[in-house]
């Protein structure tokens, strides 16, 4: 069973962070399709010094194994060796923009921190801490020293009001901004368009709640009709709702890929 130990933010920390997790597991070498959530992450592979993913052409690219994940609009395909033993960091909706500066900038799945830092020693500690929850305690004194000013609380509602479901105008007109100026501030704040980011959202919003009736959930959380979100979802996931199956019932952004299903070269 995997095993999973969480640490609360400080209040320091709290505008910028979401969580802090230690993430354990035996799995088997293979791949996972990983479902876009909106939210970038600092991950730290305890495993080896390694992370990696696959593009759409099957090439595997690896970087060190301290990284920052931008958000996502597509599936990522992933190895799960990756995944036996990490810590993640998950941001706010701009959380991040005090530690790596403009999200949008970054245009590849894992940048490593140190190309971010500098040299930075961050993994090598975590990785001889006494125990997940001192590791996690490591991370998160790291973090705060690097807290050195606040996200924009204009970013912070917006990201509200659009998962909520509202549309990128209202969410203007609320914060008294034009689309466009909020379209550029939320952009390179938080890694993802507004529009996007409310898509990520809503099919977040519709794995939370569906309970086998896809139509009925579909509705609930705004789509048009049932093809549309189908659409929607074969866009963000890569897959099907009737093909959708995570690996567990509280991993449900990680989705087992099957070796016939993996990108293969072309």
């Amino acid at each position: 069973m995997p095993r999973m130990v969480t640490l609360a933010p400080s209040a320091r920390l709290a505008p910028f962070v979401a969580s802090l997790g230690y993430y354990e597991a035996d799995l088997p070498d293979g791949r996972d399709a990983s479902i876009p959530t909106g939210a970038a992450q600092l991950v730290v592979n305890l495993d080896r010094d390694e992370l990696s993913w696959h593009d759409r052409h099957g090439r595997r690219h690896t970087r060190a194994g301290a990284g920052f994940c931008p958000p996502r609009a597509a599936p990522l395909e992933i190895d799960t060796a990756q995944q036996r033993r990490a810590v993640c960091v998950v941001f706010r909706p701009g959380g991040a923009y005090p530690f790596v500066g403009k999200v949008d900038a970054l245009d590849e799945p894992v940048v490593a921190l140190d190309d971010l830092w500098g040299r930075t020693d961050l993994r090598e500690r975590l990785c001889t801490a006494t125990g997940p929850r001192a590791a996690l305690e490591l991370l998160r004194a790291d973090l705060d020293a690097r807290a050195t000013f606040a996200p924009d609380p204009g970013i912070a509602a917006a990201a509200a009001a659009l998962h909520r479901g509202q549309g990128v105008g209202a969410a203007s007109e609320s914060l008294g901004l034009t689309t466009g100026t909020l379209r550029r501030r939320f952009t390179a704040q938080v890694g993802l368009a507004p529009k996007r980011f409310a898509r990520v959202r809503r099919l977040q919003r519709l794995l939370a709640t569906v309970t086998g009736d896809w139509a009925e959930a579909a509705a609930a959380v705004g789509y048009f009709d049932q093809t549309h979100m189908i659409n929607d979802f074969r866009a963000l996931t890569g897959l099907t709702p009737t093909a959708y199956r995570p690996r567990s019932a509280g991993e449900r952004n990680h989705v087992s890929l099957p070796a016939a299903r993996r990108s293969a070269p072309r």
